[in-house]
């Protein structure tokens, strides 16, 4: 493999699999507590599924690197269980019904027993996380999980009304891209980069995390309910304005603007359909907008590795934004 283009998922997966069937027993055992409630809400989590994007890019970091060692596993696991404690805390927040084409936690457990094993998971992914005796991995995962509550904050403060770029871009940091930062500046610690290096790994996962998060939004708005496995257009039902969204805000007519905002604040398609909503969407070009910014972001990520050297791993990376932005779910 290590003399052909790496084209496929396949192929990158091929050459993390080991890695990642060692992610997989580690959280299994990582999220096993004397409360059952806790070991079952976490196994039914691991049990959804998910891409494994955020432990994959720890993994393709360090051994791009030349690391070989079981922190990388260890720390793969913590980046998941992050993640998925977000999750447990975001369905909650989103009220929402559905996670990946199953019943959402809450819907099983309630709210209660599920914001606590969310806190729960929180604290376990720390405790993995300490047995690297590293302050600069715990400083950096003290410093992603303000970001992501600050940008949950942040986001409930913006329900219901129109946000400009900006905030938007602020947003989709604090909520998704940080974490792909620190995944990326996590395996960079553990193969002993330079702080340059460090850097520049970690503004791939920056960028490549914005892509990610811009696609994502582009697909609630435009995907089936069957592909993404939860209602579609959530977000603008909940009162947040996505990019497309935006752009048709700051570019449409003043109908086209008021009928957006009509859902906005209304949070519900009671007074404008989905479908009216996608025609605005479309005839101002604004999917294409968001995707343009999604595409110059995936580019922008692949800048930030020009310093690694040429392996299958760094290969991989490079195919990476691809893979995010041609996604359909």
């Amino acid at each position: 493999m290590s003399t052909l283009a790496l084209s496929t998922a396949k192929e990158v997966f091929d050459l993390l699999r080991d890695d990642l069937r060692a992610i997989e027993r580690e959280l299994g055992r990582d999220a096993v507590s004397d409360v059952a409630a806790i070991t079952e809400i976490a196994d039914y989590l691991r049990e959804g599924g998910g891409k494994r994007i955020r432990p994959s890019l720890l993994l393709l970091a360090a051994k791009a690197q030349g690391y070989e060692g079981q922190g990388m596993v260890k720390l793969g696991a913590v980046v998941e269980m992050v993640h998925t404690a977000t999750l447990v805390h975001d369905d909650i927040i989103d009220a929402a019904d559905t996670r990946r084409g199953r019943p959402s936690a809450n819907t099983t457990w309630g709210n209660a027993k599920c914001v606590l094993a969310g806190d729960w998971l929180y604290m376990q992914a720390f405790h993995i996380a300490l047995e690297e005796r590293n302050f600069r991995i715990l400083d950096l995962l003290i410093s992603l999980t303000q970001q992501m509550v600050e940008g949950e904050l942040l986001q409930m403060e913006t329900l219901g009304r129109a946000i400009c770029e900006t905030e938007y871009f602020d947003l989709i940091y604090r909520k998704t891209a940080c974490l792909f930062q620190v995944s990326m500046r996590l395996g960079s610690i553990l193969a002993g980069a330079t702080d340059e290096i460090e850097d520049q790994l970690g503004e791939y996962g920056r960028s490549l995390g914005m892509a990610f998060q811009i696609v994502d939004d582009v697909l609630d708005l435009t995907a089936s309910e069957d592909m993404l496995g939860k209602p579609v257009a959530s977000d603008l039902r909940e009162g947040k304005a996505t990019l497309s969204v935006i752009h048709s805000l700051e570019n449409g007519t003043e109908a086209d603007r008021g009928a957006i905002e009509k859902v906005l604040l209304d949070q519900s398609f009671d007074r404008v359909d989905h479908a009216e909503i996608l025609e605005i969407l479309n005839r101002n070009g604004s999917v294409e907008y968001a995707m343009a910014a999604a595409f110059r972001c995936a580019e922008a990520a692949r800048q930030g590795l020009a310093a690694l050297p040429d392996n299958e791993f760094k290969r991989a990376l490079l195919w990476v934004p691809d893979f995010v932005v041609a996604r359909d779910k």
